[in-house]
């Protein structure tokens, strides 16, 4: 009978141990799916592919020299003008990382730090290989001339670039905000997150908590209006927005991106006092209307995209709520519902996402470091 015990002992012992080194090395492997695409990178935010399968990255701006010309934002920080933004083109093939324009608007702190930086938030492409970025606010556009003089009527605005990197400035985004004011709140714009669809260029106003639409080169609409969360229930009001008392718990739009059912899709960003399981993904039809929450659960999303096969991948900027910028989320909804958590505890103030023809996912990280941000390959 002790020879029979000591036998099944061995055996079990034999089976820790082999399923202890499985362990070990599935950790290995999950470590050796995540590589460093580009590093130094100035306040990275989305990013997206462009013609010849090149990866292109909004930079909203790094260290510099601001002017003089600062003010007031809206979320109680001074920001000064400069031009310290660029757009990053990368050479997946090779390796070459290059800045493809340099000195787009971008406003930074009056000592010339630029840690979360306003500027180039997001660049995308049409079909027909024309590239187009927005370059925020984040705040009153009336405020724009007082206090940054002639520079102010960049700030707010959607662009268009060509192939040589020639700018030219599309519709004034702020100021249709100012005009129209669609929320009825406190009038701020912030154009955020973009999507290029047939001839209209859909945008993101995380300040003025719209997606609105651009036909180039000027006319403006917008397509939906975002409720505010029901605070402390994880889950979102589908009724109009509350009177504007609840600001400071005002949750807004960050991306928007097409689904496979061809319905419009947006993340939402939780607004002061950051609180977890509040924000969603919401469902908006094509040509617009009342938009539908059909993800919950999250908190500070800033970018989604679709995979091949109809996965969500929901991008937040922060897992635990702002300003606990680490960990970052990166979530894939699958088409029957189910939730698998990626690259759990290695982002940081992640900023954007893009699926690459590969199906690796390729995501900026430490989006608010204007000297460390980075682009990850990520291989599920």
């Amino acid at each position: 009978m002790n020879l029979c015990r000591n036998r099944l002992l061995r055996y079990l012992l034999s089976v820790i141990a082999c399923f202890t080194m499985f362990q070990a090395f599935v950790v290995r492997l999950n470590a050796e799916t995540i590589s460093l695409v580009a590093s130094d990178l100035h306040n990275p935010r989305g990013l997206n592919f462009g013609p010849g399968g090149l990866l292109y990255v909004a930079e909203a701006g790094g260290n510099g020299a601001p002017s003089s010309n600062c003010g007031l934002m809206g979320d109680n920080s001074i920001k000064c003008s400069a031009l310290t933004g660029s757009i990053t083109r990368i050479n997946l093939s090779n390796g070459n990382v290059t800045r493809f324009i340099d000195g787009l608007p971008s406003l930074i702190a009056p000592n010339g730090a630029a840690n979360a930086a306003t500027g180039v938030h997001d660049v995308v492409f049409d079909s027909a290989g024309a590239g187009f970025f927005s370059v925020g606010l984040g705040g009153n556009p009336g405020n724009r001339s007082f206090y940054f003089g002639s520079a102010g009527q960049f700030y707010g605005r959607l662009a268009r670039f060509d192939a040589a990197g020639s700018v030219t400035f599309l519709a004034d985004a702020a100021a249709y905000e100012q005009a129209n004011n669609p929320d009825g709140e406190v009038t701020d714009s912030n154009p955020y997150g973009l999507l290029a669809l047939g001839d209209r260029l859909l945008f993101a106003d995380a300040g003025g908590n719209t997606l609105n639409q651009l036909v180039p080169p000027g006319a403006i609409s917008t397509l939906a209006i975002f409720p505010r969360p029901n605070v402390g229930t994880g889950v979102n009001s589908l009724l109009p927005p509350p009177p504007s008392r609840f600001l400071g718990r005002q949750a807004v739009p960050t991306s928007v991106a097409l689904g496979p059912d061809r319905f419009l899709y947006v993340g939402q960003l939780t607004g002061s006092p950051f609180q977890v399981g509040t924000a969603s993904v919401f469902k908006v039809a094509p040509e617009g209307g009342y938009p539908v929450a059909v993800q919950f659960g999250f908190t500070n999303i800033i970018d989604i995209a679709f995979g091949p096969d109809g996965s969500l991948y929901v991008l937040e900027i922060a897992k635990n709520a702002i300003p606990n910028f680490a960990p970052g989320r990166l979530v894939k909804v699958a088409p029957n519902g189910v939730r698998t958590e990626i690259a759990a505890g290695q982002l940081t103030a992640p900023g954007g996402i893009a699926i690459g023809a590969d199906g690796a996912l390729y995501v900026t990280n430490s989006s608010v470091s204007p000297v460390a941000g980075q682009v990850l390959k990520i291989v599920p």
